[in-house]
């Protein structure tokens, strides 16, 4: 997201699903959420933790450096 139609600053948002998780206690999320293009796998088989984020976030590099998204489909679920 762009901050304003002359801004070049980049915003990433959709935080609906977050979670926070503490160093201490090691917790493993379960709910099926996300963006089709930016899901790790992780999510889709119900067992995940942070470092689904890591999937995520290169996807929005791939995505940023190339101007297309790494999947393809004609519908959401063929991208999934």
């Amino acid at each position: 997201m762009l901050e304003s139609k002359k801004s070049k600053i980049i915003k990433i948002i959709d935080f609906g699903a977050s979670a926070i998780i503490s160093d201490d206690k090691r917790a493993t999320l379960r709910d099926v959420v996300g963006s089709p293009y930016y899901i790790a796998p992780e999510v889709l088989s119900g067992t995940y933790d942070h470092r689904c984020d890591i999937w995520s976030i290169g996807v929005i590099i791939y995505t940023m450096l190339s101007g297309r998204p790494p999947f393809f489909g004609n519908n959401e679920l063929e991208v999934i």
